[in-house]
């Protein structure tokens, strides 16, 4: 099956997923994180990016990030990977793609799915063994969202914004949804919607995108259409 287009739809949230080339590090030290960091910061307010949330794993990045127009996520991403391969294929002397093939991205229906996105990805770490709790693991938005640390890279979301009318009452609301975790469930409707780039949300979201867009959104399904069945009132040759 045919491959659909990557769809970016300016002014809504996407969830973007990078996996290093062959699963290889993508970040070994946390200098590499930094210096990640300081780039995505720097490409998304030069293409006018809203970075809402991220996680940077020993192998894979992830964000939720909100783009102002169809082109700037992409331009950001390229700016980012402009700078920082050259950088990590130096440092570890190395060479070729460090990147494995094109990022993935899944536009989100924010008003049902932001909040779940956002602690997918905070709590990747945790999933992977790589931390206790997703506070204990210090490359993330975690600990802005929970009110640890301010962090520079991030532009809240209404979303958050909605968890409470001060900063204490959103943080402490955001932290025992990070303590409640995602079901099972959750994980995986999250996890195949961005593998696949798909959009997430109601029938009734991705509808409105296909209008939107003036496009297909999601593969069509397989096997032939079906035949329409006789009409009761159809009557045979005479």
């Amino acid at each position: 099956m045919a491959r659909l287009p990557r769809l970016i739809v300016p002014h809504q949230p996407h969830h973007i997923v990078q996996h290093g080339n062959d699963r290889q590090p993508i970040f070994r030290e946390p200098e590499d994180c930094r210096r990640f960091l300081g780039w995505l910061r720097d490409s998304a307010r030069q293409y006018k990016v809203a970075i809402h949330a991220y996680v940077l794993t020993p192998a894979q990045l992830q964000l939720l990030a909100t783009p102002s127009d169809e082109e700037g996520l992409a331009q950001a991403m390229q700016r980012v990977g402009r700078y920082y391969v050259p950088w990590y294929n130096a440092k570890y002397a190395r060479s070729g793609s460090l990147f494995q093939g094109r990022f993935k991205t899944s536009v989100i229906d924010a008003a049902a799915y932001f909040l779940q996105c956002s602690l997918y990805i905070e709590l990747a770490p945790v999933r992977a063994g790589l931390a206790t709790e997703a506070l204990a693991y210090p490359w993330s938005s975690h600990a802005h969202h929970a009110g640890v640390s301010l962090d520079a890279a991030i532009t809240d979301h209404a979303s958050y914004w909605a968890l409470g009318n001060t900063p204490f009452q959103r943080e402490a609301l955001y932290k025992q949804l990070a303590e409640r975790s995602l079901t099972s469930a959750q994980l995986q409707v999250i996890e195949k919607s961005v593998l696949k780039g798909w959009p997430l949300g109601s029938d009734a979201f991705k509808a409105n995108l296909e209008k939107k867009a003036q496009r297909q959104v999601l593969p069509a399904k397989r096997g032939r259409p079906l035949k329409a069945k006789p009409s009761a009132t159809a009557t045979g040759p005479s």
